[in-house]
């Protein structure tokens, strides 16, 4: 038998692994495991519910250290404990990161030690979601999150898939393999992206008929929006055009708002030159040829007759330039039918590097909804990615496009 000798990347690292009431909270057990075989030190804080499904017993002997759940512990408070936990360790870590606790967070509440310590650390902090279905589609949950992001706070997962209320989606928390993949990279100072510039397009575009209409399509931006995230968090420029759209703009991305494809041309040519460019967004093929200055009225003359022009191709434009072309040129296709194939023809068509394509059939519900399933096509072959979040695709795009300027996947 081979032994396996894992890397030790998190050697001197001082984790403070906060666990909280979920049924993932087992997982929690084998991260321990995992970080310490990286050679880092951890310290475990439990909630009075993460009590209910692990032992303080089981994850002390795990990390050879203590394990704290009290607030007001006799022992620890005397020597003001929480501000020393949170202020000695190098990373918080919450897994699994419940409704609860993202939600005292993100309100600044300090009502038990696990909370408290969020508030009171100076240190950079990881959230590793996990919770039901409904909870995790939830405003208020996905509110405290954009909020908690917009701190500078970490998040990896969740996952996709069968949950242990018995309902399928997203909420699930991610592996342990893959939160200390996180960790090492929240403890990376240099970003593997440092240095680079990156230009992603999000959104759709409305173009007008008349002050009031306009013709446009259903993307929301998610998608965009959460690769320019991904892409800054790894240390790229990032800049952002975006079309008319709900999304807020990601923390610390240079944000451009337009409306219409030739507004979005120009946005993106203005941008140049940039190493990275992911067009993303959702780009009217045509507009009116002739946009009406006054309200068209109904009735007035009959049916109104519309004549269309062709819009600008952003995506072959970018990847047909000269000496400004991004090294990487990553283009979108939104499908209804025979996926593969028009999305293959596109990239070859458009000049793109690498075509991420999706079934936008209405029965997908990724329009305008949280979960995508893509396939990533390029001179190489088809990578097609399962079912997941549209975050989790852009961390696992933006990785991989890391890889390519040779940083860690």
């Amino acid at each position: 038998m081979t032994e396996t000798i894992l890397p030790l990347t998190l050697t001197g690292r001082r984790i403070l692994l906060i666990i909280a009431g979920g049924i993932a909270a087992y997982k929690s057990l084998d991260l321990i495991r995992r970080l310490r075989e990286r050679g880092a030190s951890v310290r475990v804080v439990m909630t009075e519910a993460a009590q209910h499904f692990v032992t303080p017993l089981a994850a002390a002997a795990l990390s050879e250290n203590p394990v704290h759940t009290e607030l007001f512990s006799l022992t620890d408070e005397s020597e003001m404990g929480h501000i020393r936990l949170s202020r000695e360790a190098d990373l918080l870590v919450v897994a699994p990161a419940t409704a609860d606790i993202l939600a005292k967070a993100a309100l600044g509440l300090a009502g038990d030690l696990a909370a408290t310590l969020l508030l009171a650390t100076d240190k950079p902090i990881l959230v590793a979601p996990a919770m039901n279905v409904v909870m995790w589609n939830h405003p208020a949950t996905q509110a405290n999150l954009a909020t908690l992001r917009s701190r500078g706070v970490f998040q990896v997962g969740p996952g996709s898939g069968d949950l242990a209320c018995g309902e399928v989606g997203g909420g699930r928390m991610a592996e342990p393999l893959d939160i200390v993949a996180a960790v090492e990279l929240a403890l990376t100072p240099i970003r593997p992206l440092q240095g680079r510039r990156a230009l992603v397009t999000s959104g759709p575009t409305f173009e007008p008929i008349d002050p009031v209409r306009y013709i446009g399509n259903r993307s929301s931006g998610k998608q965009g929006h959460a690769i320019a995230a991904a892409l800054q968090r790894l240390g790229a420029e990032t800049i952002l055009v975006a079309g008319p759209t709900h999304e807020p703009a990601p923390p610390g991305v240079r944000f451009v708002a337009v409306e219409t494809a030739r507004e979005m041309l120009d946005a993106c040519l203005a941008a140049l030159p940039v190493d990275i460019a992911v067009c993303a967004a959702a780009v009217a093929d045509w507009r009116a040829d002739t946009v009406a200055d006054q309200k068209i009225k109904k009735g007035a003359g009959g049916t109104p007759v519309l004549h269309f022009v062709e819009n600008p191709d952003i995506l072959a434009t970018i990847a047909g330039r000269g000496s400004d072309r991004p090294a990487l040129v990553v283009g979108f296709a939104a499908e209804t039918q025979d996926v593969l194939a028009h999305a293959q023809a596109k990239r070859q068509r458009k000049g793109a590097d690498w075509i991420v394509a999706n079934d936008v059939s209405p029965a997908t519900g990724t329009f305008g909804g949280d979960l995508n399933t893509v396939h990533v096509i390029t001179a190489e072959g088809i990578d097609s990615w399962p079912p997941a979040t549209k975050a989790e695709v852009a961390a696992r795009l933006a990785g991989r496009i890391a890889a390519i300027f040779g940083g860690r996947p």
